[in-house]
């Protein structure tokens, strides 16, 4: 089974839109989403090697919603899983299963662009499963995506503590079926999957022996972290990369604001950038452009992209800062015949993520002063409003806190938590929101100073640098300590 390059595409504008609607004022975000093979396909990041036969596909017959009694919540969904059983020993011998936690996006993403399982499972001679999202992918209640996301009552089983149920009763059933009771359980997770994945040995430790969370950023809620830190990681990572660049992108936002507001500004903006359609606003450009600079740091490994817009800009000869930023533009996205606000019909996962920020997921990222980006500061109350305004539902923001927990996480999980890997890689904006520190024995944080959004969980490549390679290694490590002590504590425990 091969895959397109497009599912890598998809993964990586997943992840652009999770943050794209986590960190503004208002619901829809003030990061444009970068449109598809136009931005990313030249980038030549890591694919995974097809699968052949060895991936079996199977639905599980889901409940709509675990936590009520009416009976409506009885309703039922087909839930789509996949299970690769080629080095699994087996539940005789208690052989362990990897389960990677499906977010934001169809499964066939995670199968094509999370390596991790497949790199590793033979060592452990694991079984490896992925569980699509549900309302993601084929895992659609109501019949069809129309149907799903029609209003605000059908979406409303839309949210992670649904999700994780819908795990734990799939992990169960996969483990009854196979005869597995005893076989231990590793789920992984990235981005929005990380937290899941974390929140998923808190909530079910009966189910999962340990969890890997990689770039989960279960502190960005609840103004644990600073608003404006993800802005300034990005804002570090240009300028220490190129002082003279950072300087260009702090300068162009008031240029292109100086020439918006001429009459015939927005027409001259449309020209210099090649755009698809004409401008009607300024800030029609600036998201775009935003978005840009936040994937380039976010996803800067492995292909340096901040290198590679910085290397546009000071490359380019000129007094004219926008024909250096369209220089930026194009070395982005590659050779185009238009750029900035082509056609982008709205996918599954914009629609599904919207939602869950406008209930749930309220990330309070907002813009300071001291970046190259303008001031534009998280709005609670605008916030809220726009999400009353789309869908008749006011978010939840400190609902995620409260069920999970993240106020006092380190004091907390030092006496209720164990078994949970925090990997980060330090240019990632992300990482602000992130586990950085250890917090006990069995509660590691691994973090890499020029690591990227997920990249540990990219599939290996001869190129990966000696530390990307080392972060890894120290993550099998923690996994094989998890696994040697269970056997241990399951053979005593078989024995008494």
């Amino acid at each position: 089974m091969i895959f397109a390059m497009d599912s890598l595409v998809e993964w990586l504008l997943f992840l652009v839109v999770f943050l794209s609607i986590s960190i503004s004022s208002s619901s829809a975000g003030r990061i444009g989403i970068p449109r598809g093979a136009a931005v990313l396909k030249k980038h030549h990041l890591p694919l995974k090697r097809a699968f052949s036969g060895d991936l079996h596909t199977y639905f599980y017959t889901q409940t709509l919603d675990h936590f009520n009694y009416k009976p409506e919540s009885y309703a039922t969904f087909q839930q789509r899983y996949v299970i690769n059983y080629k080095y699994w020993d087996g539940g005789a011998v208690s052989a362990p299963i990897f389960v990677c936690l499906g977010a934001e996006q169809a499964l066939e993403t995670d199968l094509q662009t999370i390596g991790f399982l497949d790199d590793n499972a033979a060592r452990f001679n694991a079984l490896i499963v992925y569980i699509e999202h549900r309302y993601y992918g084929k895992s659609v209640p109501f019949g069809s995506r129309e149907e799903a996301f029609r209003n605000a009552y059908r979406m409303g089983y839309l949210n992670s503590a649904q999700a994780l149920a819908d795990y734990a009763e799939i992990i169960a059933d996969i483990k009854n079926n196979l005869q597995a009771s005893h076989s231990p359980v590793i789920v992984i997770g990235a981005s929005y999957g990380g937290m899941l994945a974390s929140w998923f040995r808190l909530k079910y430790p009966h189910l999962a022996l340990g969890a890997l969370a990689s770039s989960a950023p279960v502190l960005y809620f609840d103004n644990i972290t600073p608003s404006d830190a993800f802005y300034s990681i990005i804002t570090k990572s240009f300028r220490e990369t190129s002082e003279s660049c950072y300087q260009t992108l702090r300068r162009s936002w008031s240029v292109i604001d100086s020439y918006a507001s001429l009459p015939w500004g927005l027409s001259v903006l449309s020209s210099k950038f090649r755009t698809c359609y004409p401008l009607n606003s300024a800030s029609e450009l600036k998201k775009e452009l935003e978005s840009i600079y936040v994937v380039a740091s976010q996803f800067n490994q492995p292909a340096y992209l901040v290198n590679r817009v910085c290397a546009a800009i000071d490359e380019t000869q000129t007094d004219d800062i926008l024909f250096k930023i369209f220089a930026a533009v194009v070395a982005f996205n590659g050779n185009n015949r238009c750029y900035i606000n082509p056609p982008n019909p709205e996918s599954q996962t914009v629609t599904g993520w919207k939602w869950q920020t406008c209930s749930e997921m309220v990330m309070p990222i907002g813009v300071g002063e001291n970046t190259m980006f303008q001031p534009n500061p998280f709005d609670l109350n605008t916030f809220i409003n726009d999400c009353i305004r789309t869908y008749g539902v006011a978010p939840r923001p400190h609902w995620i806190t409260s069920y999970y927990g993240g106020n006092d996480f380190n004091f907390i999980l030092q006496k209720f938590g164990s078994n949970i890997i925090f990997s980060n890689g330090l240019r990632d904006p992300f990482s602000a929101g992130g586990v950085l520190e250890h917090i006990s024995k069995s509660i590691r944080a691994v973090t890499t100073t020029y690591g990227s959004h997920c990249l540990d969980l990219f599939p290996k490549s001869d190129n990966d640098p000696e530390w990307l390679t080392k972060q890894r290694n120290i993550e099998l490590r923690i996994i094989k300590g998890w696994l040697v002590t269970y056997y241990a504590d399951l053979k005593a425990f078989q024995k008494g």
